[in-house]
């Protein structure tokens, strides 16, 4: 057990220095700037609790396998399956890769959090041709692996706070934005691809809608 929390861990170590050291670098140095704007409204909103919950789930993926180094148990059905570990292995990396992918997808555009008064160029090409939020299904997806790689409660907890901090982000900050900024560009985009998965949100993301 110990084996898979300390792979689970090195991946999450990994993926958070790839997602976002190296991709901010890289942001850096194409635009002069990182690409941070940090936690959007008020204290208690819906958007500033998006994220505060995205905080929070990245530090709970990694207190997950520390946790279960320090004797943490797993959940009752979730055992010493090792089928479920390589299960979560294959899944984290699958996510770990489509999450470098849809970042570089976005070029330039690239940015974490929102700011209201900036203007980026509206990204439709690439993954983005069949889902709007190609990144977030990907950290998604990669937090899921993790979590099963070491399936003990401060793992489920991670995710379902990382799914939770992934739709207010996207439905209260994210979509209204981008639909004030691009307008009917951005409506006619949001008829061809699924906010989350292809084919599955299109049409769902109209201001008041």
């Amino acid at each position: 057990m110990s084996n898979w929390a300390w792979t689970a861990l090195a991946l999450f170590a990994v993926w958070a220095v790839t997602a976002f050291g190296i991709r901010a670098a890289v942001q850096r140095r194409r635009t002069g700037d990182a690409g941070f704007r940090g936690i959007s409204g008020r204290p208690g909103s819906a958007s500033w609790w998006a994220g505060v919950l995205f905080v929070l789930s990245l530090l709970g993926g990694a207190a997950a396998p520390a946790a279960a180094l320090a004797g943490m148990p797993t959940l009752p059905d979730a055992g010493d399956s090792t089928a479920l570990r390589w299960t979560g292995l294959a899944v984290a990396l699958a996510g770990m890769a489509a999450t470098l992918v849809a970042q570089s997808g976005m070029g330039t555009s690239w940015r974490v959090g929102v700011d209201a008064a900036e203007r980026t160029e509206l990204v439709t090409s690439g993954l983005f041709a069949y889902v709007r939020n190609p990144v977030f299904t990907a950290m998604t997806v990669t937090a899921a692996g993790l979590a099963l790689m070491v399936p003990n409660a401060l793992a489920v907890l991670a995710w379902l706070a990382l799914v939770l901090a992934v739709e207010l982000q996207v439905r209260v900050v994210e979509e209204p934005y981008l639909a004030r900024v691009h307008g009917p560009a951005y409506v006619g985009y949001t008829a061809r691809a699924g906010r989350f998965v292809p084919g599955v949100g299109r049409r769902a993301c109209i201001p008041g809608a």
